[in-house]
């Protein structure tokens, strides 16, 4: 599926980029490997824990800093290196790290924001892969109230934002009590080393 929305902002999803029978034993690898935290951000000039558990991966170099905070990449494991180059290859991105998110369930969330930081450079293109329990994506944009999008990303979905959507986009996964499985989410990036 694909959307050319305003001000040239683009989505394409594609389901079962990971086949079904990969998901739960990736998921697990996923779980096990990667060096996740429940870290401080600073959000309307107070200090708050984030509503999720982080983990930043990526080559040497690929720093990245939001919401107050320099993010040191730790090194690829062997399951999260394989996944870059899958999806790198999909986007026509060589991408060189990757925010990973873990939604331990519905009550965890990640605010309405943009991946439009200096370093990801103009018009990034964002390849977010999620595994595990189907969760909302909410799309919005910046000026006109009416132009938003919602979509329901299952497991093994492969949702890549390009062209302009983050100049003119907000994004965000909104709280679903409901939801008492767990969703990773892993959002690769191309950050620009200096």
């Amino acid at each position: 599926m694909r959307w050319q929305l305003l001000d040239g902002a683009e989505l394409e999803l594609c389901l079962d980029f990971i086949d079904p029978a990969e998901q739960p034993k990736l998921f697990a690898a996923l779980m096990s490997s990667l060096p996740w935290q429940q870290r401080e951000i600073r959000m309307f000039g107070r200090s708050v824990l984030e509503p999720r558990e982080t983990a930043w991966i990526g080559d040497p170099g690929a720093v990245y800093t939001y919401s107050g905070r320099v993010n040191e990449p730790a090194p690829w494991p062997a399951e999260l290196h394989a996944l870059r180059e899958r999806v790198s290859e999909r986007t026509g991105t060589a991408f060189n790290c990757v925010l990973c998110n873990l939604y331990r369930d519905g009550r965890n969330s990640m605010g309405l924001h943009a991946d439009a930081e200096p370093e990801l450079g103009d018009n990034p293109v964002i390849g977010s892969l999620s595994l595990g329990a189907t969760r909302r994506f909410q799309l919005r944009h910046r000026k006109q109230r009416d132009a938003k999008l919602d979509i329901d990303l299952p497991s093994g979905s492969l949702l890549i934002m390009g062209a302009r959507t983050q100049h003119h986009y907000r994004h965000g996964v909104p709280k679903q009590p409901a939801i008492v499985a767990p969703r990773i989410n892993l959002t690769f990036r191309r950050v620009l080393l200096v």
